[in-house]
């Protein structure tokens, strides 16, 4: 179980660093656009390109958040249930989460290889954009890794350390 933990902080901890470096990015861009805007004229794409950065800041985050239980969770009614079947909720929550990223991250594949394949370029830029819909995939799949991870702890109590 340790490993799998040091797993899902590695990978977490660098795709939070990239979603990072895709925040500065969009802000970059931004500020840039308003700034040239009034100057000589709008950056051309700026719209698109800020939209794919938004994507994969977005996926990026997914497993972090999971991992710091940072998602929205409605607990009122489930905090009054005994602590077996919290454990047993959350189980089931977490495994029909699981299986729906892993659906997601799977389409989202299969969707960029089709892109890919086809040549398929973006609108304004005429840029390649199946990478970013790759990044939204791996994002999708570090959440499941997450996701496991949780499902696994919830199932398999930890053993207390004796003292």
């Amino acid at each position: 179980m340790s490993f799998l933990n040091n797993l899902c902080v590695h990978i977490n901890r660098w795709l939070t660093a990239a979603a990072g470096v895709c925040l500065i990015g969009m802000i970059t861009l931004t500020c840039g656009n308003i700034f040239l805007r009034l100057v000589w004229g709008p950056i051309p794409g700026a719209v698109e390109l800020t939209g794919y950065f938004s994507a994969v800041l977005a996926a990026f985050s997914l497993g972090y958040t999971q991992m710091r239980k940072g998602h929205i969770a409605v607990d009122v009614l489930v905090m009054a249930f005994p602590r077996t079947m919290r454990k047993t909720m959350g189980a089931l929550n977490d495994t029909l989460c699981l299986c729906f990223f892993l659906l997601v991250s799977w389409q989202a594949a299969e969707r960029a290889s089709v892109l890919k394949n086809a040549g398929e370029l973006s609108e304004t830029l005429q840029i390649i954009y199946y990478p970013f819909i790759y990044c939204t995939a791996l994002g999708c799949l570090a959440l499941c890794l997450v996701l496991f991870k949780d499902v696994l702890q919830n199932l398999i109590p930890l053993q207390e350390p004796k003292s």
